[in-house]
């Protein structure tokens, strides 16, 4: 399990990484303008890295589109890695 720095530091980078998304958002693919390098951005922190084309096809099935905000989406995804085993 990842400790409570990494968790705060991947938190922060996908918050910084998905707010420049148009909200609402209804799907994964929403998501990609906003990704500075696109599908292939890399979040890591600790040991734990991930490219935001891994995260959508581990998380397909743990988010709840639409989302309204930043926040409740970074929420759904940092529950997702947690729940995946990826934290």
């Amino acid at each position: 399990m990842a400790d409570e720095e990494t968790e705060r530091e991947l938190r922060a980078q996908l918050t910084d990484a998905f707010e420049g998304a148009d909200f609402p958002v209804d799907s994964q693919m929403d998501l990609v303008p906003a990704l500075p390098e696109g599908p292939s951005t890399r979040f890591e922190a600790g040991d734990v890295s991930f490219t935001a084309m891994e995260l959508a096809a581990k998380l397909g099935g743990q988010q709840e589109f639409p989302y309204d905000d930043v926040e409740s989406l970074v929420d759904d995804v940092m529950e997702g890695l947690e729940a995946e085993g990826m934290l």
